[in-house]
C-alpha cells in the first residue's frame, strides 16, 4: 500500500501507552517461562532436594525473557499486525506493502528493537524527528506503526446479527 493512503502515525503517547499494555502482559508469561526453565534444570542437575535453593544462571533468565518478548511480538504481529495493546490504542504495524509483516521481519525488529534501546534509547527517541515517526528498528525490519480510525476499531468489534426463524 502506497505511503500516501495510509492512515495517520500514532503519537508518541499511544505508542508508549501500547508498550506499557503488552509489558504488563509479558511480564507474568516472563516469570512463568523461567520458573518452567528453572523446574526442568533442576531435574536435569539432579539437584531437586527439598530445602536446596538452586537457581538459573542470569544469562539463561535474560535469554528466556528476550525470547519471550519476541515470540510474543512475532505471534501477534505476523498474524494481525498488532499485539493486545497495539488492538486497544489503534496501533497497527505493517510492512512497506500495508500487510502484517512476516516472521524473518518481525525477529529482525525486535533485535533492532534491543539495538535501539543500547544505544541510549536512540532509536526510540529518532520518532520524535522522523517525519512518518519510524524508529530505528523500523528501518532495520522495513515496517512502520500506524494509527488505526475509531471506525476501524468499532467494526473489528462488531458482530453480525443473526436473525431468528
Amino acid at each position: 500500500m502506497p505511503t500516501s493512503s495510509l492512515p495517520g502515525t500514532p503519537a508518541l503517547p499511544r505508542r508508549l501507552l501500547a508498550l506499557l499494555y503488552d509489558t504488563l502482559l509479558v511480564i507474568p508469561l516472563i516469570g512463568v517461562t523461567v520458573a518452567l526453565a528453572t523446574v526442568v534444570s533442576m531435574a536435569l542437575s539432579g539437584n531437586s532436594a527439598a530445602g536446596d535453593y538452586y537457581q538459573l544462571h542470569p544469562q539463561w533468565v535474560q535469554l528466556i525473557a528476550f525470547g519471550c518478548v519476541v515470540t510474543f511480538c512475532t505471534a501477534f504481529w505476523h498474524k494481525s499486525g498488532q499485539t493486545l495493546g497495539m488492538q486497544a490504542w489503534r496501533v497497527k504495524l505493517v510492512d512497506s506493502s500495508g500487510a502484517p509483516p512476516t516472521v524473518g521481519r518481525c525477529v529482525l525488529r525486535c533485535a533492532g528493537a534491543l539495538l535501539s534501546a543500547a544505544c541510549l534509547g536512540l532509536g526510540y527517541a529518532w520518532c520524535l524527528v522522523d517525519r512518518r515517526g519510524r524508529y530505528w528498528h523500523d528501518y532495520f525490519s522495513g515496517t512502520e506503526l500506524l494509527l488505526l480510525p475509531k471506525a476501524a476499531k468499532r467494526a473489528a468489534q462488531a458482530k453480525p446479527v443473526s436473525e431468528s426463524g
